[in-house]
């Protein structure tokens, strides 16, 4: 990239020590919306109001991850560390 294209794309950046936070908002976020489309799907079927029966759904559900993802994250890394080789 150029000097000039660099210094028009700003963006935001968090300090690390908030990165558990921002990984656990982003895979509630994309998780939280693909179980809601599936769960949806298999529960009502695709029908005229799918959409917003996700989106219902999901209003539910993307908090509810949020939290379960940071109550579930040290286990998980605790998990991967017992059994990945390296780690």
């Amino acid at each position: 990239m150029t000097d000039a294209v660099t210094k028009n794309t700003a963006r935001i950046r968090f300090p690390k020590r908030t990165s558990p936070y921002i990984f656990a908002l982003y895979m509630a976020t994309i998780m939280a919306f693909l179980m809601s489309l599936v769960i949806t799907l298999a529960e009502f079927g695709m029908g005229p109001h799918y959409m917003e029966n996700v989106m219902n759904a999901y209003q539910v559900a993307m908090p509810a991850a949020f939290v379960c993802i940071l109550l579930v994250r040290p286990v998980v890394i605790r998990l991967v560390s017992w059994t990945v080789q390296g780690h």
